[in-house]
C-alpha cells in the first residue's frame, strides 16, 4: 500500500517475501515449542538455531533480490540470482559456524531448518 492507501504491484511484491520470512519464523517457533515440551530446553535451543538459519538466509535473499532494479527484466533476474547466491552463502556459513562452534542437538536443529524449507516451498507453490 502506498500512502494514499492504494496497493501497487511493487509494494505487493515486496510484501510476499516478508510474509514468507514471518511464516518461516512462526514455523521455527512452533517446532522449538514442541521440542521444549517433549525434549527440553537444549533441544528447543537447537531448533531455534536451525530454524533461525533458514529465516536469516531467506531474509538475506529477500533483501538482495528485491532491491529496486527499475523495469529492466535482466536487472530484475540478475537480482534474483544474486539473492539466491547470497542465500546459499549465508546458509553455508551459518551451518558451518553452528556445527563447528556450538554444541547442538542434531534432530531438533535439522527439523526446524527443514520446517523453514517446507514453508518456503509451500509459499512458492501458491
Amino acid at each position: 500500500m502506498t500512502r494514499t492507501g492504494v496497493s501497487t504491484p511493487e509494494v505487493s511484491a515486496k510484501r510476499v517475501p516478508l510474509q514468507l520470512v514471518l511464516g518461516q519464523a512462526a514455523a521455527t517457533f512452533v517446532v522449538a515449542a514442541l521440542f521444549l515440551v517433549f525434549s527440553g530446553a537444549a533441544a528447543a535451543q537447537s531448533a531455534l538455531l536451525g530454524g533461525g538459519i533458514g529465516v536469516a538466509a531467506s531474509l538475506a535473499m529477500a533483501l538482495v533480490a528485491f532491491r529496486p532494479a527499475g523495469g529492466d527484466p535482466k536487472r530484475i533476474l540478475r537480482g534474483f540470482y544474486r539473492g539466491e547466491a547470497v542465500k546459499l552463502g549465508v546458509t553455508v556459513l551459518l551451518f558451518a559456524a553452528a556445527l563447528r562452534f556450538l554444541e547442538i542437538a542434531a534432530a531438533p536443529f535439522f527439523a526446524a531448518y527443514i520446517a523453514t524449507f517446507i514453508v518456503y516451498w509451500l509459499a512458492l507453490a501458491r
